[in-house]
């Protein structure tokens, strides 16, 4: 899979489960991918719910990129590297360090083109999981 079949606009649901406060929390919004010269630039919108709380507008930005040997390499809208995976692995993995925490993300292409990626965050602050679904716009 490359790079460019990303491109465009996805609906996004992403659960998450924070096992150090108990508390779900809910992600429900759009993600575009759209073409600049240095790749896709990933922008997310939607209603972030955390618990019982009210839904607050939530908004990440990232750039996606070709990287060596059919890599996709994800960096924070800073520039800084934040993680990398390969499309075409079986089961595509990846790791950030944040020190003193970990973050170990597996990516799901298995149903394309609706595909996942699951999170696990794991340290001293924090002890969560994250899966974030992603559909094309519009598709039923």
């Amino acid at each position: 899979m490359h790079l460019s079949a990303f491109e465009g606009a996805w609906e996004l649901a992403r659960d998450i489960a924070d096992a150090r406060s108990g508390q779900r929390g809910r992600f429900v919004g759009r993600a575009r991918f759209i073409p600049t010269p240095e790749g896709l630039r990933y922008r997310e919108e939607g209603e972030l719910t955390l618990g019982d709380g009210p839904g607050i507008t939530a908004t990440r930005d990232y750039l996606w990129r070709a990287g060596a040997d059919g890599a996709i390499e994800v960096l924070f809208a800073d520039g800084r590297l934040f993680h990398s995976f390969h499309p075409a692995d079986p089961a595509p993995t990846a790791e950030h360090e944040c020190p003193p925490d970990l973050y170990r993300a597996r990516y799901d292409f298995a149903a394309w083109p609706c595909w996942q990626v699951e999170w696990r965050v794991s340290g001293p602050r924090k002890d969560y999981d994250m899966v974030s679904r992603f559909r094309p716009a519009g598709a039923p």
